[in-house]
């Protein structure tokens, strides 16, 4: 078969392949555990203090 030649049954074989849906995955969402930190780091008046020393 040269390059660019029709097969019909490869042309077959990929129809059926892809007309196909795979439904056995699992859908159900992970729930997690655990706790969750936040650092807010210093405050907005300590953050200013900081840029006008960086600014000297």
């Amino acid at each position: 078969m040269s390059m660019g030649a029709y097969d019909e049954a490869e042309h077959e074989r990929r129809e059926e392949k892809t007309s196909t849906v795979d439904a056995a995955f699992d859908d159900e969402r992970t729930t997690y555990h655990g706790e969750l930190e936040y650092d807010s780091g210093d405050s907005a008046e300590a953050l200013i203090d900081q840029f006008k020393q960086m600014r000297e």
